[in-house]
């Protein structure tokens, strides 16, 4: 069992909090993303759960006993570094096994664990080499085979593969989920980059501010986020956003911006009614938008918004087309089959059912 509970947790450096008031309840075997911008307060979190960094107020609890007083090395927690934190003048065998030592493990348990770890994640070949001669991807599989000898309740991941090449990136990103499939082990892992967030985590927490906007599933996060904030940080590229003003006539509600106007389906109308005459921000995702001359289905009226080309990004299997609505930009995502070239105006199609609404001032989502 190995629960990580937050409650009120907050840090603050002289009268300036970089946490708030921090809740969550992190059960047993999830895979948790802490994701966020860069100061956003998610490492710090993170150092708070370790013991790394005491936490100014409320009580960080594993596996139901609180550890606010309880010191890093008795928590029974591994962590992960951004700078893979391994010592240069030992071998990798003697990298993974050195935590053991200091705990006086037998020499032939501590020998059965660092084997065990090193098959698990391809490092047998490597158990004599040092750190120079492995590269960033080897470097980072041995700083995991570090914790994983330790057999933690809990895994805790600081950005560990930001100083990794994309690709690189792509494969420890599958070996971690794998990992995590293998071991069964609470894991929380803290990371900037929303598509790491998006295709490993099984829930997913997003901080600004040293605040929580959203905690859920990334397909929920996705579909319904909770404010303009998480709308435009998760996705890739992010989501458009239109200031428009809500207003009604004979034909039902409609979204006013200075290049175009929608109306609003029928759900949408029902919700933001009580809001006619009032300023909002529209949200649509670049998937979300069509060039009507490749649009198979009827065009529904009141959907349609014109625009001109400003740049082209071919990506192979897919087009990136950045557009400009007015004074607005827009980033359609298309297939490579669609054809237009710079400052051509074209008609888009937006696909009124999945239209997000948010509150002008607050940014709160309205549907």
């Amino acid at each position: 069992m190995a629960r990580v509970d937050l409650k009120n947790v907050a840090k603050k450096f002289g009268d300036h909090y970089v946490v708030k008031n921090v809740n969550l309840e992190i059960p047993d075997k999830e895979f948790f993303i802490l994701v966020g911008p860069s100061g956003c307060g998610k490492s710090t979190t993170l150092r708070m759960i370790a013991g790394l960094e005491e936490a100014s107020e409320g009580t960080v609890s594993i596996n139901g006993q609180v550890v606010n007083d309880v010191p890093p090395k008795d928590r029974d927690i591994a962590m992960v570094f951004q700078n893979y934190a391994l010592y240069p003048h030992m071998t990798v065998y003697e990298n993974m096994a050195f935590g053991l030592k200091l705990r006086r493990y037998p020499k032939s348990e501590i020998d059965r664990r660092v084997r065990e770890a090193a098959e698990i994640l391809n490092l047998g070949p490597l158990l004599q080499r040092k750190p120079k001669a492995l590269s960033g991807g080897q470097r980072q599989r041995v700083a995991v085979g570090r914790a994983i000898v330790r057999k933690p309740h809990v895994f805790l991941f600081d950005e560990p593969l930001s100083n990794l090449d994309a690709k690189l990136r792509v494969q420890m990103r599958v070996e971690l989920s794998k990992l995590h499939d293998r071991l069964q082990t609470t894991m929380i892992y803290v990371t900037h980059d929303q598509v790491e967030a998006m295709t490993m985590g099984d829930r997913i927490c997003v901080m600004k501010d040293g605040e929580i906007q959203q905690v859920a599933p990334p397909l929920e996060l996705y579909h319904k986020p909770a404010n303009q904030f998480v709308a435009g940080f998760i996705g890739n590229p992010p989501m458009n956003f239109f200031p428009v003003r809500i207003e009604k006539n004979k034909d039902g509600v409609w979204l006013r911006h200075e290049a175009f106007s929608l109306a609003a389906p029928a759900a949408t109308a029902d919700k933001i009614r009580p809001r006619v005459g009032q300023e909002a921000v529209l949200g649509i995702r670049p998937e979300d938008i069509y060039d009507r001359l490749f649009y198979s289905s009827q065009v529904p009226e009141g959907s349609t918004v014109k625009a001109v080309v400003e740049v082209l990004e071919p990506m192979g299997s897919e087009i990136y087309l950045y557009l400009k609505a007015g004074k607005t930009d827009v980033v359609a995502r298309m297939p490579p089959y669609v054809k237009t070239k710079l400052h051509q105006e074209i008609e888009l199609v937006f696909n009124l059912e999945r239209l997000h609404l948010f509150d002008k001032e607050t940014g709160v989502s309205l549907l």
